[in-house]
């Protein structure tokens, strides 16, 4: 069940949600470029990872040339491969839109960001002790996500089942889609804490705390900052 667009209509150009999406292309990209010792360096180096974090909150040194708290940012920029992007991107083309046509552009990415750090901090506080890097925008675009719920929970979300060589669409609320999306994330992060399985960061498999994080953060931030305010994306905010 993979969305393809929504059908809300937008009234100014969407600069952040494609400079996000092009940082992320050219972030890959650079990825894809370094040879794979290289690579497990790199990615090491720029995405969380929640032990050399847990140690720098404690004030010990983790001998790092990038602080281990930058790595909250430069980690929402990094993919695991070519599903991974593809699935993050479409998701915030689809959605980080229209919340940013509500909160206006600077708005927009300074909430984008702080769904992002806050997303990375709530999987870190489930998995304090893990030496796997944690990566990609998955929980700033669960952000934008759970301020999108709240703003246009009556949206219509067209989307795809892919069945083999057949492609049948479907028509579904958002408050629908988004739900459940947000109950699927939280299910399986509470079941990662019960048994050992391949869910969750610890695992190196999907960081679901970080989705249902950000999600509930993406709510409650959105309204801060003006998601339902007409004024919101006034000239003042570089529209």
């Amino acid at each position: 069940m993979v969305p393809i667009r929504d059908n809300n209509p937008i009234t100014i150009t969407p600069y952040v949600t494609f400079g996000l999406i092009a940082a992320n292309v050219i972030a890959f990209l650079y990825e894809a470029s370094l040879p794979p010792q290289v690579l497990n360096g790199f990615l090491h180096l720029a995405a969380v990872v929640p032990r050399e974090l847990t140690l720098s909150f404690g004030g010990i040194s983790v001998n790092q040339p990038v602080p281990e708290w930058a790595t909250l940012i430069t980690s929402q920029f990094l993919h695991g491969g070519l599903l991974h992007l593809g699935g993050n991107m479409l998701f915030l083309w689809i959605f980080g839109n229209n919340v940013e046509d509500k909160l206006g552009h600077a708005k927009y990415l300074l909430f984008y960001l702080s769904c992002g750090v806050l997303a990375s901090l709530t999987q870190w506080y489930f998995a304090q002790s893990s030496s796997i890097p944690s990566l990609g925008a998955s929980g700033a675009i669960a952000g934008v996500m759970g301020a999108y719920i709240l703003r246009f929970p009556n949206a219509e979300v067209i989307g795809v089942v892919p069945l083999g060589f057949f492609f049948p669409t479907f028509r579904v609320r958002a408050y629908f889609f988004l739900g459940f999306w947000f109950l699927q994330q939280s299910f399986y992060g509470l079941a990662s804490l019960e048994t050992p399985t391949n869910i969750g960061m610890e695992s190196g498999g999907i960081a679901y705390w970080a989705h249902a994080g950000g999600f509930i953060f993406g709510a409650i931030l959105g309204p801060l900052l003006g998601l339902f305010s007409d004024k919101s994306n006034e000239e003042s905010w570089y529209r």
